[in-house]
């Protein structure tokens, strides 16, 4: 396959969740067609399908077999399975897992390879695409031109990425994104539970991230802990219970100079 991809290039989705959808949506503003939409759901499908004028379809056997690249953008331990039932010849076939090596998809094509975009999803909250990392792995010299090329017209942010140095960057992006994400939720639900707002949190969220843009996060660590605040830590224990009182503890102990 050539190097350069067209914007008429037949591309069929399987998955129609948030990564399908934000992906879908960025390929089809760049100007791609979407021929097919996948999703073993009903509703799923033909949402998404919609929105991208594409055909919804819920059976693998009725994938057309004359799209350029499939792209494969389900749960990840999902990906195996699926994988098992398509074939095809020397089309492209990606996953956009952060977790799953490359070499899950090699019994399906001669071409294949990763189109792993680095962000948190959801459906309905719209994404700057052009500023997502997309981190790229082709299982030869002309799949991952092929896919880089393919990412550049969607994101300006385009690294070359193999399946070992991606899973470090997923266990990452899990510290960094959904563990944060799950303190935010505790905060709250204390927060709530003293009929107290988020929005108060709001600012100090949003400094706290803004901070690393210009310095390693470990030195700008702030709170009790790096400060040895022994008398405030025991305080905020005495106000916690169940697991939140353990995760506070082992947090504040990783913190401890």
């Amino acid at each position: 396959m050539s190097a350069k991809i067209k914007t008429d290039t037949r591309i069929i989705l399987i998955g129609a969740g948030n990564v399908a959808t934000q992906l879908g949506l960025a390929l089809y503003n760049a100007g791609y067609k979407i021929s097919q939409v996948y999703s073993k759901t009903k509703s799923s499908s033909s949402a998404l399908a919609k929105k991208l004028k594409a055909e919804s379809i819920t059976d693998l056997k009725k994938l057309n077999d004359d799209a350029s690249i499939y792209i494969i953008a389900i749960k990840d331990d999902a990906i195996a399975e699926i994988a098992k039932q398509l074939k095809l010849k020397d089309q492209i076939v990606v996953h956009t897992s952060g977790s799953v090596s490359v070499d899950v998809l090699k019994r399906i094509s001669e071409n294949y390879g990763v189109f792993y975009p680095l962000q948190t999803f959801t459906k309905d909250k719209k994404v700057n695409f052009k500023a997502v990392p997309l981190c790229i792995e082709g299982n030869n010299k002309s799949t991952s031109t092929t896919l880089q090329y393919f990412a550049k017209s969607i994101s300006s942010n385009v690294k070359v990425i193999n399946s070992e140095q991606r899973k470090v960057i997923h266990l990452a992006a899990v510290f960094a994104c959904n563990f944060s994400n799950h303190m935010y939720a505790i905060a709250e639900d204390l927060l709530k539970e003293n009929k107290l707002s988020l929005d108060l949190l709001k600012p100090l969220i949003e400094e706290t991230a803004l901070k690393i843009k210009d310095h390693s996060p470990a030195k700008v660590q702030t709170g009790p802990a790096i400060r040895g605040d022994k008398k405030v830590m025991e305080g905020h224990l005495k106000m916690l219970k169940g697991e939140e009182k353990k995760i506070y503890k082992i947090i504040s102990e990783h913190i401890k100079p």
